[in-house]
């Protein structure tokens, strides 16, 4: 696992950190210790992907926002 105060990973890196920490925890085979450890980490990574969606998700409505851009829909072609 990755220092817990390291800088932010990308969110792919992120989750794919926290996809190899989900299978460690249900593998069974880490000490109390080391589980409560990667599940704090884990919880750190989820915070931070969660913050990385709502900024992606901001950026989107901004733009759409200022080009006037309209979902695509497909019944009017």
């Amino acid at each position: 696992m990755s220092a817990p105060n390291s800088e932010p990973l990308h969110y792919e890196s992120a989750i794919a950190e926290l996809e190899s920490i989900v299978t460690q925890l249900e593998s069974g085979q880490l000490q109390l210790e080391q589980s409560l450890a990667a599940y704090k980490r884990g919880a750190e990574l989820l915070k931070q992907c969660q913050q990385s969606l709502t900024e992606a998700e901001q950026q989107v409505s901004i733009l759409t926002e200022a080009n006037a851009l309209a979902p695509y829909n497909v019944a009017s072609e």
